[in-house]
């Protein structure tokens, strides 16, 4: 999948690629800075929270580093008929813009096609899962007080400028649900300095780190930062114990009541069975076979009512997998295993790159009817046809496959 944000961080950054995420702190700034009115302004962020019923905690408010009440600026709205949603005030909202505060909408790429396409192109990219949050801070706004995450971030500014000051880590790699928390920043500052629209910077789990525009007077800031939570030997563990249930020995109750020599006894089989568990449950199957049961995201479905499709996009949160073997070509992704013959591999490449997909090109390209693979990968949902909505997320920023040329 090509994706021009993704081509630009790496630049912006000085990487070939994502092995350089989580291991040290990072600061650039793209090249092409019309990328960011492309990505996402202030007017299209409040008009998106305007038309949407949003609550606390996806879409937050906050002056001087506080959380303000909801009740300050959303309010239930009835329908005619009688049901209400929680919508956002929009004269409150400016009202508190106006005094200074900071607005935090999670989860954008959960409604902004353009958003959600940035998001997978970064999972296509970095093999990891991706979320997007954005914030917008006005006038002389604080930020947060000086925090951490647990999982690394990629903060692009989209406009406006913001103070930053990052310093390292007082734990090596803190977990959401860990042993004990990091609870005092070190003294020494990585970096600090101010963001302006077209700046990136990756910050690694656990460095901690607070944005402000405190004393600067008129003006604001946006920036969307992209959270990637990466696994750990945690994850891999658990995995292997939820496999361990396959084994007979692991699911009978733990002896409590016949004494200690048959307890220890009990004790010493499972503990000789659990190295067994390891070579046949290995970090790389686990990894793979978490990209593979991604389920295929959400996404419209016709079913030709309104015509054939035309183009289609790949909907997997991972590259799908090919494996081919003799006459055949299996396809692995979205908990699905689709087989074809092996003369399909060309249009199937093209119409799973993670570009949107022209199904006369790739049938042209390849000289094979692209049309019949096409309506195998969308009933598998695989693949999605490619709605107006979904091709204005990626209209510039993400080149077409299998174009003529």
């Amino acid at each position: 999948m090509d994706h021009r944000v993704i081509t630009e961080i790496e630049k912006a950054l000085g990487w070939s690629g994502p092995q350089p995420l989580g291991q040290s702190f990072a600061q650039g700034a793209l090249a092409d800075t019309t990328l960011c009115t492309r990505l996402l302004t202030p007017s299209r962020l409040l008009d998106m929270i305007m038309r949407r019923s949003l609550s606390s905690p996806q879409f937050r408010c906050f002056q001087g580093g506080t959380e303000i009440h909801p009740d300050e600026y959303l309010a239930d709205v009835r329908t005619r008929r009688g049901p209400s949603r929680t919508m956002a005030r929009m004269d409150r909202l400016g009202h508190l813009m106006e005094a200074g505060c900071t607005i935090v909408l999670d989860t954008l790429d959960t409604f902004d096609p353009t958003m959600e396409i940035t998001c997978q192109a970064m999972q296509w990219w970095s093999r990891e899962l991706v979320q997007v949050n954005t914030y917008l801070t006005t006038n002389e706004a604080a930020g947060f007080t000086m925090h951490w995450d647990d999982h690394d971030v990629i903060v692009v500014q989209l406009g406006g400028e913001k103070t930053w000051e990052v310093r390292g880590t007082s734990r090596t790699a803190p977990m959401y649900r860990d042993t004990e928390r990091p609870t005092e920043a070190p003294a020494d500052v990585v970096w600090s300095g101010t963001m302006r629209a077209g700046d990136v910077m990756h910050i690694p789990r656990g460095y901690w780190h607070q944005a402000t525009r405190a004393e600067r007077g008129e003006g604001y800031s946006l920036h969307a930062t992209f959270g990637l939570v990466k696994r750990t030997g945690v994850d891999w563990l658990a995995w292997v114990a939820d496999h361990a249930r396959e084994e007979q020995e692991f699911r009978l109750d733990l002896d409590r009541w016949s004494g200690p020599t048959t307890q220890a006894a009990q004790a010493a089989h499972l503990v000789s069975t659990v190295p067994a568990l390891v070579p046949s449950h290995s970090q790389e199957s686990y990894l793979r076979l978490r990209e593979q049961e991604r389920r295929s995201r959400r996404h419209v479905t016709t079913a030709g009512v309104f015509g054939p499709p035309r183009h289609v996009l790949c909907m997997t949160d991972f590259p799908p997998y090919f494996e081919t073997n003799g006459d055949t070509v299996e396809v692995l992704g979205a908990k699905k295993a689709v087989g074809f013959a092996i003369e399909a591999e060309p249009a199937l490449r093209l119409l799973l790159s993670g570009n949107p997909a022209n199904i006369e090109h790739v049938s042209r390209r390849t000289g094979l009817d692209a049309s019949a693979i096409a309506a195998t990968l969308l009933a598998t949902g695989l693949c999605a046809e490619l709605t107006e909505e979904l091709d204005a997320g990626c209209a510039g920023l993400v080149g077409r496959a299998g174009a003529p040329g």
